[in-house]
């Protein structure tokens, strides 16, 4: 065989996948079981094309960070069915937080009222500084968190969280991280008490626990938001935190500006 028609044949097969792949998440992603309310803001959280960024394939693990009330888990859980794996690392169970509490108890009624399609979802649990396993250590081909790094600023515990993600991951394993993105030069402060924290942050967070950059999306990005609103990310949709003051305004903003990275562990 030819060298020409052997480089041909592999770029053939390459291209073959990325297309399996697509249509795999197009399908999760277009499925008709779906929470009506989560699928109306798909075009918001580009699910599609944000899972594609990150590589997720129907034969992977893969961690899901918090997954809330599942908007995520309804797309992957489908994905990763029939080949792959999905760990769904919740809030713990042993917590004396009410809000953790009931998201928690939600979502374990989610996942038993509907086993078959979340019948091989494997809850774990997380909480950033704590010695919780989210998945077997170097198991996981992808670890992915929505919209969760803030929440961990307060604790100070955001760089703890990173650790147990590369802890995870398998050498050349993908984390995804997609956040509401603050301005350059942002203090730590100000990303504290508004929701949003630069990209340059968070990085940094992921660099310090061993990971390296792959590539950044803005796939995410939204320029009619500024990202300095009276309560912070939460003025704008989905939470309307102002109630009806100024909610057309911050309707025709749409959701945050969010910033969409895909980083990898070093095989070496």
């Amino acid at each position: 065989m030819k060298l020409t028609h052997w480089l041909a044949g592999i770029a053939f097969a390459a291209t073959t996948a990325g297309a399996v792949q697509a249509d795999a998440i197009k399908d999760a992603v277009a499925s008709d079981k779906r929470t009506a309310e989560y699928a109306a803001r798909d075009g918001f959280r580009h699910p599609a094309e944000t899972l594609e960024f990150f590589q997720v394939k129907p034969t992977m693990t893969v961690v899901e960070i918090w997954p809330g009330g599942g908007w995520y888990t309804e797309i992957l859980s489908p994905l990763l069915q029939a080949e792959g794996k999905l760990y769904a690392a919740h809030f713990p169970k042993e917590t004396e937080v009410g809000y953790f509490k009931r998201s928690r108890e939600n979502f374990e009624k989610k996942l038993a009222d509907n086993k078959d399609a979340y019948g091989k979802v494997v809850m774990t649990e997380f909480a950033p500084g704590q010695d919780l396993e989210i998945a077997p250590a170097g198991t996981a081909d992808a670890v992915l968190t929505f919209r969760n790094v803030h929440n961990w600023m307060r604790g100070d515990n955001e760089a703890a969280a990173f650790k147990t993600f590369h802890k995870a991951l398998k050498p050349g394993g993908v984390l995804g991280v997609v956040e509401h993105r603050a301005k350059p030069d942002t203090s730590r402060e100000d990303m504290m008490s508004s929701g949003y924290m630069t990209q340059d942050y968070v990085v940094d967070l992921a660099t310090k626990a061993g990971f390296v950059l792959e590539e950044a999306s803005e796939v995410n990005a939204n320029p009619k938001d500024t990202a300095v609103h009276p309560k912070g990310v939460w003025t704008l949709p989905p939470r309307l935190a102002l109630g009806d003051e100024d909610k057309e305004k911050y309707q025709a903003i749409g959701e945050s500006d969010r910033m969409t990275l895909r980083f990898r562990k070093p095989k070496s």
